[in-house]
């Protein structure tokens, strides 16, 4: 028979743990788990405690990984079916200067990336002549090395509603964010810098930068920044660069951004517009109006440019009072010069429903749509550049065609199985019509599979 019996020390003992986990909230608990605990959000577990401890003293660390894999199931450019998997590891830590060095609702991030592997979109999706528009494995792009992603210091006043921004980071941690679940670039993070990534860069790219946030309301805040503009950010030999050298100019973002509880579900919208005041080539015309691609001379330079956004995300259902369970709608749209850009306007919109089965409740289930549309002067851009190379007919199989660019849709179903609280893998079907804009290259179906762990 069982032994029942239960001495006074273990009764106080019990009881000063059971004190410690409320003191320290449940997570603090969960937290101090070994490693591949399936309810610890870390594979490698609690470092036997040593990572709770440092926490509770300020000192935060994450080892992140993210894979992608893609196959060209049906059509798209190349017929040849393949795979590819691209990937990316974030090495970071976060600093509570309040708890580390006594310096009131301060803070530090350091952060370092390195991506490598291959996309399916570049060659067997997109026709190569002009590429395509989004990208089937979001992860890939930027230069396949290591780069410095994060180096920011944040600093709060006035009850934390004055808040300072400095040092290397993208536009999209702040400006026009949006959640990367989706494997498909057309659904993943900000979409300003899909559209003008010539001079909007996110992630993993980072420059030096200041942003300022003031939150006129706990649900309302206005935010402002300013970028380095500095191409040379972008070369893959560039990831730890910290000089100025090579900067055209500075990227000026401003917006408003709503985030209220609708009927008890969180929501979030946003507004916001960006300025560039570097140089910028106009897509078409010379500095005589004239065809550039006809006359030889350069493109005309514009002073600036500019376009605006639009994000709305709302969850609108949940089950009974579980609000981490529901349906959520999103839409995103983007307006861009259309002197200087490449593409005119973007519009997405979709859903998330997480939680759908009790047994299941951490999965997720998304859909989404996209509409990339093409500048009407790039277009005939590419027209006049076929005549300036003697091509005078539509002659999509010749080498030296330059095939016009339109409209391009995209379509992805993801279902997100939460295998543990370290890993989620998102088996993902994508659909893409006319990809890069081009009527000729039949619409392709890929699958994928989308795999996010935190060691």
């Amino acid at each position: 028979m069982p032994d029942f019996s239960f001495s006074r020390d273990s009764a106080i003992s019990a009881l000063r743990t059971l004190g410690g986990c409320t003191a320290l909230g449940l997570a603090t608990c969960v937290h101090a788990a070994p490693a591949f605990d399936s309810e610890s959000p870390y594979m490698l577990g609690d470092w036997n405690g040593t990572r709770t401890e440092l926490a509770e003293k300020g000192y935060d660390f994450k080892l992140d990984y993210t894979g992608e894999m893609g196959s060209n199931l049906h059509g798209g450019y190349d017929h040849d079916r393949t795979a590819r998997y691209s990937d990316q590891f974030g090495l970071g830590t976060h600093l509570d200067l309040q708890k580390i060095l006594g310096w009131n609702d301060a803070e530090f991030q350091l952060t370092i990336t390195k991506r490598s592997g291959n996309n399916i979109s570049n060659d067997r999706i997109n026709d190569p002549r002009v590429g395509g528009f989004t990208s089937a494995q979001e992860v890939w792009g930027r230069g396949q090395t290591t780069r410095l992603t994060q180096m920011w210091y944040q600093q709060k006043f006035f009850d934390q509603k004055l808040d300072f921004k400095v040092g290397r980071f993208g536009e999209g941690e702040d400006f026009n964010s949006f959640p990367c679940d989706f494997q498909n670039l057309a659904f993943c993070g900000s979409q300003v810098g899909n559209w003008v990534g010539g001079i909007w860069y996110n992630w993993p790219v980072s420059q030096w930068a200041l942003r300022v946030k003031y939150h006129l309301t706990p649900e309302l805040y206005a935010q402002v920044g300013a970028y380095e503009q500095n191409p040379s950010n972008l070369d893959r030999g560039n990831g730890f660069k910290l000089s100025g050298s090579g900067t055209q100019g500075a990227i000026l973002p401003v917006e408003l951004v709503w985030t209220p509880k609708l009927n008890g579900l969180p929501g979030e919208y946003r507004a916001g517009y960006y300025y560039s005041n570097a140089k910028a080539s106009d897509v078409y015309k010379d500095r005589n109006g004239q065809p550039a691609a006809l006359s030889g001379e350069a493109y005309r330079s514009a002073s600036s440019k500019h376009g605006v956004w639009l994000g709305v995300q709302q969850q609108v259902t949940s089950i009974a009072s579980d609000h981490s369970r529901g349906l959520s709608l999103f839409a995103n749209a983007t307006m861009h010069d259309k002197k200087t850009n490449s593409i005119d306007n973007y519009v997405q919109a979709g859903l998330t429903y997480k939680g759908p089965f009790d047994a299941r409740a951490k999965d997720d289930i998304g859909f989404a749509l996209a509409r990339v549309h093409v500048n009407p002067a790039y277009r005939k851009n590419a027209e006049m550049t076929n005549r300036a190379n003697a091509v005078y007919d539509y002659d999509y199989d010749n080498p030296a065609f330059l095939p016009p660019q339109d409209t391009e849709y995209s379509a992805e179903l993801y279902y997100g199985v939460h295998v543990t609280n370290w890993l989620t893998v998102r088996p993902n079907l994508q659909y893409i019509r006319h990809p890069g804009g081009v009527n000729d290259v039949d619409d392709a179906l890929i699958g994928g599979i989308k795999i996010q762990s935190s060691f």
